[in-house]
């Protein structure tokens, strides 16, 4: 349960639709940004940040920080992972899935965007994270079944199992390191700080642990998610790459998913494919709902609004919360609206890169240097957004992951000189 909760919340539409986009118009790169976070990040999180925090009995990932640094660090990781939840998280996979249900059946964006969320709120809202783990574990079948049968026909129609390994010579891990989407050099920093704080210090991601009987359980649960990690990009990203056989001037790079839907399946199957997206959407939305309100509630509510709170007060906060955080969702995806230049997966992980550098800097440095200060923490997590922001005015042309590269390994140096 905890395993397939993982991968249901981690796949959405910024899979379906935004990795199979980038695939589409970078190529085999796309797979190994996936195949990343199990070797980084999932690693990272089994053998050193699980232990930790099932031994410290935590239920948020801030509650760490205010152990190790004070209030105050976890308040300013609390606060910068609200924002992503919130308009990357949630805003982007609801534009995502709309775009695509908008391409196959012409409904306006604006009606699918308050569907998907209302609908998803309803159920996350009343009936907690239990609810949230079921419903992942079904809608999970439904996506994985759905991507199944979109991979054979892609395959089918490019002209079989041989057409694909004739494809496959052309498919690249590396690019130069001048090159603005996928530099080599991504692997030595920019990559390497996202995938600890996606896999292993995302509340979004590690509650699934959190909520484990035991150590033993979550560990089984990551170890099994890992499985289910490397095999689903193949699904997923397999016919974005020999789509290109078949479909080779796509304008849109994010409209291949509805494309190949419309054009080579069946309506019975149509139904099923995009019952998977809807279902890979509304599970990633209520984790994302159920993670930010957990943490308003533990760490925002009750250590400064509200100390000696009842459990149904905090409860009620918590459902209230919610509602307000589905409202900024919707909105922030209207925002993306006007966004279609270059893939959306691509515009994610450039959001990423904005603020991971200080949150990967402060667990890392915390965990493995005794030394490691509050003061320290504090400024790799103040200057992470403001940093980046400089380096991207200043140095445009330069790779996002190379920037975020330069701000993580800035942070871990101040880190390491403010004791």
């Amino acid at each position: 349960m905890i395993g397939g909760s993982i991968i249901a919340a981690n796949i959405s539409s910024h899979h379906l639709v935004g990795a199979m986009g980038a695939a589409y118009s970078r190529g085999f790169v796309a797979i190994t940004l996936e195949w990343g976070a199990i070797l980084i990040g999932f690693n990272a999180l089994l053998w050193v940040f699980l232990p930790f925090y099932l031994r410290n009995g935590f239920y948020t990932i801030p509650e760490y920080l205010q152990k190790r640094f004070g209030k105050a660090t976890r308040a300013v990781y609390a606060v910068l992972i609200l924002f992503t939840y919130i308009f990357v998280e949630i805003g982007a996979v609801l534009f995502l899935g709309a775009l695509s249900l908008h391409a196959l059946f012409d409904i306006p964006i604006m009606y699918s965007v308050f569907g998907l969320a209302i609908l998803t709120g309803i159920y996350t809202i009343t009936g907690g994270l239990r609810a949230v783990i079921w419903t992942e574990m079904v809608q999970l079948v439904v996506l994985v079944v759905g991507g199944v049968v979109l991979t054979f026909a892609t395959i089918k129609e490019a002209g079989g199992v041989q057409s694909v390994i004739d494809s496959s010579r052309d498919w690249k891990m590396f690019y130069p390191a001048d090159d603005p989407d996928f530099p080599w050099t991504m692997y030595l920093g920019g990559l390497l700080c996202i995938s600890v704080f996606y896999c292993a210090t995302n509340q979004f991601i590690v509650q699934r642990v959190l909520a484990a009987k035991n150590e033993w359980h979550g560990r089984m649960g990551v170890i099994f998610g890992n499985y289910l990690k490397f095999l689903v990009p193949l699904i997923i990203t397999i016919p974005a790459l020999v789509a290109p056989l078949f479909l080779p001037h796509l304008d849109q790079p994010d409209l291949l998913f509805a494309t190949l839907v419309e054009q080579l399946l069946p309506k019975g199957l149509i139904g099923l494919v995009m019952a998977g997206l809807i279902s890979a959407i509304m599970s990633h939305i209520s984790g994302a709902i159920n993670s930010c309100t957990t943490i308003l509630t533990m760490d925002i509510y009750l250590e400064y609004f509200n100390k000696k709170a009842s459990d149904e007060q905090a409860v009620s906060f918590g459902k209230r919360s919610g509602v307000i955080i589905i409202m900024i969702g919707i909105m922030s995806s209207i925002l993306l609206i006007s966004y279609s230049d270059k893939p959306i997966f691509l515009y994610l992980m450039n959001l990423y890169g904005l603020f991971t550098p200080g949150i990967a800097t402060m667990f890392l440095m915390g965990i493995f240097w005794k030394r490691t200060t509050s003061a320290g923490a504090l400024t790799a997590g103040f200057i992470s957004i403001p940093l980046s922001l400089i380096l991207e005015f200043f140095l445009p042309e330069m790779p996002f992951f190379n920037r975020t590269g330069i701000v993580f390994w800035t942070c871990m140096l101040l880190v390491s000189w403010l004791v």
